[in-house]
C-alpha cells in the first residue's frame, strides 16, 4: 500500500488514539483529520479537541459530532426490530456502533480529500473486521491504516516510552496495568480483559458501571409503559420521546433496578473465544417490551419465520456484514414483518428482571372471544378440531402403519 497523504482517523481522545495519532504523523508523514463521535458513552468529549490540537491537529480537521440520535434511529431500532441476540445472548451493543463511525470515517474522508482512514482496534478482535468491511463497503478504494497490525509498540511499556518521547500526555493511572478494557456508548458498556480473562472467576462487582446490583435495587416493583409504532419505540409513559431519549431514559430505569447484566464468553469471528462483562439495561427492557407487542400483533407465522432468521441477522451484525446485501435484504423482510406492531406494553421492573405484565393495541390479533373458557357464542365450534387433528395424523399414522408391517 503505498503511503496515504491524508488520514482520518477515529479519534477517542485517549492514550491509544493519541499514540495512534502521533504514529500517523511520523510513520507517514501526512495529514491527519481527527473523529471522535458522541455515541452516549457518558463522557465529556472537548478534552479529546484540546488533545488533538496539541499533537498539531488543525481545528478545521477535527470533528466532533454528537451522533446519539442516528446511532439510535438507523442502527439499534433496526436491529431491535429484529429481537438480534448473537448467540442468543449478546445484544450487540459494540457491534452495532461500528457501521456508524466507518460510516462518518468515509463521509468526512470524502469532505477533506482524505485518502485513507485508520482505526485503533487491535489484530485480534473483532472491531478490525467491522471497521474495514464497512469501510470498503462504503468506498472500495479507500486506504484503511490499522497501526495494531503494523507497529512495533507491542507492549504497554514501549506504548509509554513512545508517548514519553513525544510529549503524548499520559494519565498517571495509565502507569499501571489497567485492570480491564471498556467500550460503551448508549446502547450498552462492555469490558474486557485482565481481571476478566478467567472465566472460571467471577467478575468483581466494581466491572459494573451502570447498573446497580441486583441485591441492592429498589425493593419495590417499578411499572413502566412503552408505546410501540411498527416495531419501534416512541414513548414512555405515555410521554412522546426522540428514539435516543427513549433509550436513554430506559438505561436510566434499567440501571436504577439492577437490569441488564450479562457474563458471556463469546466466540470471535475471529476464531477465538472471550470472555466479556455486558451491561444493557435501557436495552433488556426494549427486547422485552418489543416482544411483549409482537406477541398480539403478529402472525405466528411471520413471527416463527422472524424468529428463525434472526440468528442469522445478529451473526451478520457481530461479524461486520451491516452494509452486506444479506443483511439489507434481511431487514426489508423484519421491517415488512413490523407494518402492525403498533401498541403498548407494561413493563414490571424489579431486581435484574424486565418483565411484560401487560399489552394491548388497535392492531391486536388476540381474541378472548376464540381462546375463553367461558360460553363463546359460537365464536369457535371445538368440534372442527377432529378433523383438523385427522387430517394432521395421517401421514403420522401411514408412517406407523408402515413401520409396524415391516418390523413385523
Amino acid at each position: 500500500m503505498s503511503a496515504p497523504k491524508k488520514v482520518v482517523l477515529a479519534y477517542s481522545g485517549g492514550l491509544d488514539t493519541s499514540i495512534i495519532l502521533k504514529w500517523l504523523q511520523t510513520e507517514y508523514s501526512c495529514e491527519v483529520v481527527t473523529f471522535t463521535a458522541d455515541l452516549g458513552q457518558g463522557e465529556e468529549l472537548e478534552p479529546a479537541r484540546q488533545k488533538a490540537e496539541l499533537l498539531g491537529i488543525k481545528p478545521e480537521n477535527i470533528y466532533i459530532e454528537d451522533i446519539r440520535e442516528e446511532f439510535v434511529r438507523d442502527f439499534v431500532f433496526p436491529m431491535f426490530r429484529a429481537n438480534a441476540q448473537y448467540e442468543g445472548l449478546y445484544l450487540l451493543g459494540t457491534s452495532i456502533a461500528r457501521p456508524l463511525i466507518s460510516k462518518r470515517l468515509i463521509e468526512i474522508a470524502e469532505e477533506t480529500g482524505a485518502d485513507a482512514v485508520a482505526h485503533g482496534a487491535t489484530g485480534k478482535g473483532n472491531d478490525q473486521v467491522r471497521f474495514e468491511l464497512a469501510a470498503y463497503a462504503l468506498n472500495p478504494d479507500i486506504k484503511v491504516i490499522a497501526p495494531w497490525r503494523e507497529w512495533d509498540l507491542t507492549s504497554r511499556t514501549r506504548l509509554l516510552e513512545f508517548a514519553e518521547q513525544n510529549q503524548i500526555p499520559v494519565a498517571k493511572d495509565k502507569r499501571g496495568e489497567a485492570p480491564f478494557s471498556v467500550d460503551a456508548n448508549l446502547l450498552h458498556t462492555s469490558s474486557e480483559g485482565k481481571v476478566l480473562e478467567d472465566p472460571a472467576e467471577m467478575a468483581p462487582d466494581y466491572v459494573y458501571q451502570r447498573t446497580v446490583h441486583p441485591e441492592d435495587a429498589p425493593n419495590e416493583p417499578e411499572f413502566i409503559e412503552i408505546g410501540f409504532e411498527k416495531g419501534d419505540a416512541v414513548s414512555i409513559n405515555g410521554e412522546a420521546m426522540s428514539p435516543a431519549t427513549i433509550l436513554t431514559k430506559l438505561n436510566e430505569y434499567g440501571g436504577k433496578h439492577g437490569i441488564g447484566r450479562l457474563d458471556l464468553v463469546e466466540g470471535r469471528f475471529v476464531g477465538m473465544k472471550s470472555r466479556g462483562i455486558y451491561e444493557t439495561p435501557g436495552g433488556t427492557v426494549l427486547l422485552e417490551a418489543h416482544r411483549g407487542i409482537e406477541s398480539i400483533t403478529m402472525d405466528r407465522g411471520a413471527m416463527h419465520l422472524k424468529d428463525q432468521l434472526m440468528p442469522q441477522y445478529a451473526e451478520l451484525i457481530y461479524n461486520g456484514f451491516w452494509y452486506s446485501p444479506e443483511r439489507e435484504m434481511l431487514q426489508a423482510a423484519i421491517d415488512k414483518s413490523q407494518d402492525h406492531v403498533t401498541g403498548t406494553v407494561r413493563i414490571k421492573l424489579y431486581k435484574g428482571l424486565a418483565t411484560c405484565v401487560g399489552r394491548w393495541s388497535d392492531h391486536s390479533l388476540y381474541s378472548e372471544e376464540h381462546v375463553t373458557f367461558e360460553e363463546d357464542a359460537g365464536a369457535y365450534d371445538q368440534k372442527d378440531a377432529a378433523g383438523f387433528i385427522k387430517l394432521n395424523a395421517l401421514r403420522l399414522r401411514l408412517l406407523a402403519m408402515r413401520d409396524k408391517r415391516t418390523n413385523g
